[in-house]
């Protein structure tokens, strides 16, 4: 039995609205509303469709998660109606010289970080110290994305279940070249601005968290506790995925498996024995959580 001390900040799930939500997501689900009750915090639910051009309709989300159990607290929220939280972000980091534009394709970062000395998956910096006059000649060509300029290389983090983590940090993008604002900007100023200051999420984003951190301590913010659980994977050991046809609720429950059934093999999947979210509730303890996917099929 976890002993629940009342906290006043929240935990949250915040599932993006591309699809229906897999046997994976349901799981973090259920994980991120656990985390968040034992603890005493509010749960949240935030739809994350700040990427416009993949949102689908999602109040179906909301009803697998019904069928769970899952509760919430106070009102969804939804990204796209909180566009001047990002704006009024990314001005004060303007103001505080911290931001630049990057005229870079994808293309040519790939060929970049392919380089003898390039980083995978950092961003090399070619942008960083353009003059006026050659960022004026580059607009006359391109639209720039806005990326920050990080004070740090690396950064740590602790997570709940990996311990200290350290990441890099490199010159992230804030705002698209499109106009779109970029998740990492969105994700640390929504949390902030509903009090999040506990993030469940798959260990699949365990990278993004010291680039997050590190905005979230610019912004003026206390990042939130971390807790970054292991992903669902199918018999292959490939990561489920919306794109990949991933098991659904509707899915599911065509071949005859219940909502309370689904609940039940998240729970033994926990190595909890429960049928049931109070019962699941009353057993959970962190410390117990596995630390190694789930294979399923």
């Amino acid at each position: 039995m976890v002993t629940r001390d009342l906290v006043t900040g929240a935990g949250r799930f915040a599932p993006s609205p591309s699809g229906d939500l897999h046997l994976g997501n349901l799981r973090t689900a259920v994980l991120a509303w656990l985390f968040a009750r034992s603890s005493g915090r509010r749960f949240l639910l935030r739809i994350e469709d700040v990427d416009r051009a993949r949102a689908r309709p999602w109040h179906t989300q909301l009803d697998d998660l019904r069928l769970l159990g899952l509760d919430w607290d106070g009102p969804i929220e939804v990204q796209s109606e909180h566009f001047d939280r990002y704006e009024r972000a990314l001005t004060q980091l303007q103001q505080a010289g911290l931001v630049y534009e990057c005229f870079c394709s994808r293309r040519e970062i790939a060929q970049a970080v392919s380089a003898p000395h390039g980083i995978p998956g950092r961003y090399p910096g070619t942008c960083r110290s353009l003059s006026e006059a050659e960022r004026a000649e580059c607009r006359r060509h391109r639209q720039p994305a806005l990326r920050l300029r990080a004070p740090v290389d690396h950064a740590t983090v602790h997570d709940e279940l990996s311990g200290d983590y350290t990441g890099d940090v490199d010159d992230f993008v804030l705002r698209r070249s499109d106009g779109e604002w970029a998740y990492n900007l969105a994700v640390v100023v929504d949390d902030a601005a509903q009090g999040v200051d506990q993030v469940v999420r798959g260990d699949d984003l365990l990278s993004s968290a010291p680039r997050q951190a590190v905005l979230a301590q610019l912004l003026g913010y206390e990042p939130p506790r971390y807790a970054h659980v292991p992903l669902v994977v199918d018999a292959s050991g490939e990561r489920m995925a919306k794109r990949s046809g991933g098991l659904t609720l509707a899915c599911l429950r065509a071949r005859g498996v219940t909502p309370p059934q689904v609940l039940g093999m998240i729970a033994r999947s926990l190595h909890i024995d429960a049928d049931t979210l109070p019962d699941l509730l009353a057993h959970f303890d962190p410390e117990q959580l596995p630390r190694q996917p789930w294979q399923v099929g």
